[in-house]
């Protein structure tokens, strides 16, 4: 075998339970409740949805151990199917999907800075019903002087298809080492679309009137308010490794998403 400990963690819905139970009377895995500190296991099976399958990838991204997702929700695009009987098989053939997180760094309007991980995107929405206005630096190089917009994200390949796509932002391919800038509902310049960038470009987005048009930056589910400025860049030294079926690689979704 190429796992000799696989542990397994599971969502708390139902479905999910019905799931883990059948697995349990079958395979005898470590049983993980939470995630608090590295788990002795050089696999991790994750039972649930994509909304739960991105909380414990919050939770193991700095732990390097291999994540096999199986889906019990609706879409998951970051899992694999359901397979009782032939699960240990499919973990031995399971192939990597490799990602980086974005690291959100958020400064307030007292000066305070606070920083949180995104899997799939960094965002910026704003407060009120007030549209917002963002100024858009590259590299310290400022790139758009004013974006009027309900906000704007900054996305990895993983998340692209998620809620970048949503706002008509582009899929990217996973391994493309390229990252997603897109508008969401811009009314100036009403246009623009976003911009695609290279991984090791450093995003600036600078809140032109914070007081009167507050904004509120979230990485992933991880949310702070009444931000001033958000600096966004990939952190390559953190590798999240994905198993998938090789016939359901995020790879192939990716490219199949692009001609749905």
């Amino acid at each position: 075998m190429k796992y000799t400990n696989i542990a397994i963690i599971a969502g708390h819905i139902p479905k999910t339970q019905e799931k883990l139970s059948l697995i349990n009377e079958k395979y005898n895995f470590i049983q993980l409740s939470e995630i608090k500190e590295k788990p002795d296991a050089d696999l991790i099976v994750v039972l649930g949805g994509d909304g739960f399958m991105l909380h414990c990838l919050h939770s193991l991204m700095h732990y390097n151990i291999p994540i096999y997702g199986i889906n019990c929700g609706t879409v998951g695009f970051l899992l694999n199917p359901f397979d009782l009987e032939n699960l240990l098989l499919k973990l031995e053939k399971a192939v990597f999907s490799i990602t980086h997180p974005l690291e959100m760094i958020s400064t307030l309007e007292n000066g305070e800075s606070v920083s949180h991980l995104a899997v799939n995107e960094v965002s910026l929405f704003r407060q009120t019903s007030q549209s917002s206005k963002i100024m858009i630096s590259i590299n310290n190089d400022v790139r758009l002087k004013e974006l009027v917009c309900d906000g704007v994200l900054v996305s990895t390949p993983a998340g692209s298809s998620a809620y970048n796509y949503s706002v008509n932002g582009p899929i990217l391919p996973i391994g493309s080492n390229i990252l997603a800038l897109t508008p969401i509902s811009p009314c100036r310049p009403r246009k623009w679309s976003g911009a695609i960038l290279p991984n090791t470009a450093i995003v600036e987005l600078t809140v032109l009137d914070p007081k009167n048009r507050p904004v509120n930056a979230v990485a992933d589910f991880l949310s702070v308010e009444s931000v001033k400025s958000v600096v966004v860049r990939e952190r390559r030294d953190i590798s999240m490794k994905l198993l998938f079926d090789p016939n359901h690689s995020l790879e192939e979704r990716i490219i199949k998403e692009q001609f749905a």
